[in-house]
Order: structure tokens, then sequence, then C-alpha cells
């Protein structure tokens, strides 16, 4: 067998394997590398390979989750550091260190790739740790909240008339009704829509069935080229296209109803030729999934977020990379032939990246 061709021309790179911890609302006495050993370990043991087969490492986490510096060099513990290793980390979703260790194995001189993502999300204020990421002039001293901020992007949607409040539950059942055959995921079961509209707002027109879970988690992909794909896959999740887009940070400046990155970055990866089986899609909130069905043109024949989404569970700094790796998962274990995994990072959807992942 052969991988497909890649739509951008490069390397060939499929995932190979996927772990994930289970998500819950507060990981007890256990720290981040306590979290990941298991998930390292049976990433690992998925394609029976060990860290000396890998020629390159790249995680994904934030030291404000956890408020103490460099809690992701601790965090290589779990993989072991000894003999060195190439290594690297991005301070954001690990769907973006995913993307830094595609990029690393465009060069020929490795085969194979580690990519982790973790963070503890119970053990501050994500109010105000995710208002240090806003801009530091005009909005960071208002201090404002995600939940306030998505508030008012569900507000534009309901007052353009692009979504409803009965959609936005409908949404939330569909994805945690979905989510019960997700052994990992944190929030799911049978939720009646007449009752999740008769509850209070949150900030209004949020209620709490329209907002993600509070979630501790951690997750692992192997990436690998070419042959050594099909060596260590039967059928390996090949990327076929990947790609990421920023928009302003200047809230004030953009459209809040239309995601143009997300937009722009599926049409680069491939994700507008049609032909896609399941979608995973990193919309924390009831009313971003609608802008990214939207901007990405799924219509109802794709089969959306079938592992629940981030409604069911949202492991802050893994959740992108989750997507990638559930999408992968349908691949690899050969229920769907082309997914699409989306991932996004920063305020409303600010920076956004689309994979399309096809079997060989």
């Amino acid at each position: 067998m052969s991988p497909p061709t890649p739509r951008q021309g490069h390397r060939p790179v499929a995932v190979v394997s996927f772990a994930q911890a289970d998500n819950l609302r507060r990981e007890g006495a256990r720290n981040e590398v306590e979290m990941l050993l298991p998930v390292i370990g049976e990433v690992f043991a998925n394609v029976g390979i060990t860290k000396d087969d890998v020629g390159f490492i790249c995680s994904g986490s934030t030291d404000y989750l956890v408020g103490g510096p460099f809690s992701f060099v601790t965090a290589l513990d779990a993989v072991g550091v000894w003999p060195p290793r190439s290594e690297s980390h991005v301070e954001m979703d690990a769907a973006w260190a995913l993307y830094e260790a595609w990029v690393r194995l465009q060069e020929d001189d490795i085969d194979a790739a580690l990519v982790y993502g973790f963070g503890k999300s119970s053990l501050g204020n994500l109010g105000e740790i995710f208002a240090l990421q806003l801009d530091p002039y005009v909005m960071a001293p208002l201090w404002p909240d995600p939940v306030s901020l998505a508030a008012l992007q569900a507000r534009a949607l309901l007052d353009s008339g692009r979504t409803t409040e009965q959609e936005l539950a409908e949404i939330a059942a569909r994805n945690r009704r979905r989510a019960l055959t997700n052994p990992n995921a944190q929030v799911a079961g049978e939720f009646d829509v007449a009752e999740l509209l008769a509850e209070d707002y949150v900030v209004s027109p949020l209620r709490r069935h329209t907002l993600p879970p509070i979630t501790d988690g951690a997750c692992a992909i192997v990436l690998a080229v070419g042959g050594r794909a099909y060596e260590l896959a039967e059928r390996p999740a090949w990327i076929t296209g990947i790609d990421h887009r920023v928009e302003t940070h200047a809230i004030g400046a953009r459209d809040l109803t239309h995601s143009p990155s997300t937009r722009k970055a599926g049409e680069i990866a491939g994700a507008l030729d049609g032909g896609i089986d399941i979608a995973e899609l990193h919309a924390p909130f009831a009313s971003q999934e609608v802008v990214v069905r939207d901007a990405l043109s799924l219509g109802d024949n794709v089969d959306v977020n079938p592992s629940g989404g981030v409604l069911a569970a949202n492991p802050i700094m893994s959740a992108g990379l989750a997507r990638i790796g559930e999408a992968a998962s349908r691949i690899l274990d050969g229920t769907a032939g082309r997914a699409l995994a989306h991932a996004t990072s920063g305020p409303l959807l600010q920076q956004n990246l689309v994979a399309v992942l096809e079997r060989g």
C-alpha cells in the first residue's frame, strides 16, 4: 500500500497512535508528570515502540495553569530525558505542537515523532488566566472572562438570525449524548432540550449547558512517515492537508459571527473539497460550533463530534490535539475514510488549525 498524495505536496505523515487520560473535573493528587506517564506508555504500546524510536518530541501546555515556571520541562520526565533528544514546546494547544512536529518530519532525517499536551484547569481561576492573553492595552485591563466574551459572540449570532437558543440547546444535548460512547468523556448523558432551556443564564444568552466543563486531562499522538507508518499501523490516518491561520487580537475589529481564519485554513487543507465522513470540532461553546460549521461548510451528511467534542470534556491545552486524535481514531479503526479535525486557540476563535486525515 502507498499513502495518499498530500494536498500540499509534502512528505506524507500519518497519525499511527492516539491515547488520552480520563477527563476529570479535578485530577486529585497526581501532578502533570503522573497524569502523562500512563498516556505516554499507552501511545507507545499501541504501536510497539519506545521513546528511542521517535526522532522528535513536541508538547503543548501553559505554565499559567499550574502556576509554576517551566512545568513543560518537568513534564518531560513522563517520556524520559536520557539520553538527550530533540524536543520542543509550544505555549498553546498541543494541536500546534503537532503542526510543528509535522513540519519537522518534512526533513528526511527522522521518521517518527511524539506529540503530547496536558493541563490541569482546576488549579486556577480561568477567568483571570485567559484575560492575560487579550490585548494588553484595551481589553486585558477590563479583565473580561471567557464566558462573558463568548456571550457577546452568542448574542451577535442570535441577533443576526444565524442561530437560536433552541439550536444551542440541541447542540449541547447532541454532543453530550454522543459522549455516551466515549469512555474518556467527562460529561455525557441524555438531556431534554426543554429542560435545558428552562435553566437560568450564566451570562445571557448562555446557559450552563452551552459552556464547556472545567477539565483536567492529557493526550498524546505518535506521527510516522511513509513506509514507517505502515509498519506501525494497519490503517494509518494520513494528514493530507493541514494549515492554521490567525485573526486580529482586536476583538472589536472582528465580525464575531464568522471565522475567516477557519475558512482559509480549511480551504488550504482541502476540507472544503467534500467527502468528509466525520468532523471533530474544537468549539468550546455551543455557539462557536455554529460558527465553525458554517466556516467549513459542513452539511448534515457529516457526523460532527462523534466523541462528544469539548462540550463533553475540555482539557485546556490538549483539547485541540484530542480532536485530531479522535478524528484519526475513526480512520485507524476503519469506521471513516476521510475525517476533518479543527483546533482553536486564543479568544473567540482567534487562531484556528484545520487538518484533513484520510485512509491510504
